[in-house]
């Protein structure tokens, strides 16, 4: 569901992908690619594709270069198939952002953020307000807390683990129904394909 050729150009031509550019020209020996070099270059080193679709999760921008199916359109006989593509579409869109590494998503960083402003509240509470006396009470707060964001990044690490498996399971479901509409001579993929990103213009 990713458009190869827009993704060489976006490569090519995009700021946001700069590293990934710099990255491709490593690989070629050379600073001037066309898309269809890039393309080869993704065929032969994945890894290419890969951080391409991290930043887009990064940014928010979707990996799933498909629009939904006009069902207006279509036969009877092939719009329910068409709607369910369409909600298991908007589902995918929903969970795209758990395709994300978790060691690199910013709910880590939230609550490594917070974990440091309870430390320097912590230090504060007992060095400048000279709570000396309350200090076992504060650094065992400090302690629960640490204790309570462990046990939510384990929750929230889970949840990455399990909706990136559901979303690995609905893609390759999602293209075979797809296929199967297309077959049946319902739609064609071409069509559905959305060959440039408006979000970059």
């Amino acid at each position: 569901m990713t458009y190869l050729p827009r993704v060489a150009l976006e490569i090519k031509t995009v700021g946001l992908y700069d590293l990934v550019l710099q990255d491709v020209q490593k690989i070629a020996g050379k600073n001037r690619l066309s898309e269809e070099e890039i393309l080869q270059i993704m065929e032969e080193h994945p890894q290419i594709l890969d951080d391409y679709k991290q930043i887009n999760v990064e940014y928010n921008l979707s990996n799933i270069h498909l629009r939904d199916i006009a069902i207006e359109a279509l036969p009877e006989a092939c719009r329910v198939d068409a709607e369910k593509v369409n909600a298991e579409l908007k589902q995918l869109r929903a969970i795209e952002k758990y395709t994300l590494d978790f060691e690199q998503s910013s709910t880590l960083v939230i609550i490594f953020s917070i974990e440091f402003f309870v430390l320097f509240s912590v230090q504060y509470f007992i060095v400048l307000l000279d709570l000396k006396a309350w200090q076992w009470w504060i650094y065992s707060l400090f302690g629960l807390s640490i204790a309570v964001a462990w046990w939510y990044a384990k929750k929230e690490q889970r949840k990455y683990a399990d909706n990136s498996a559901l979303y690995a399971e609905k893609y390759e479901a999602i293209l075979k129904m797809i296929a199967d509409l297309e077959e049946r001579g319902c739609i064609r993929k071409s069509d559905l394909i959305i060959e440039a990103c408006e979000e970059h213009v």
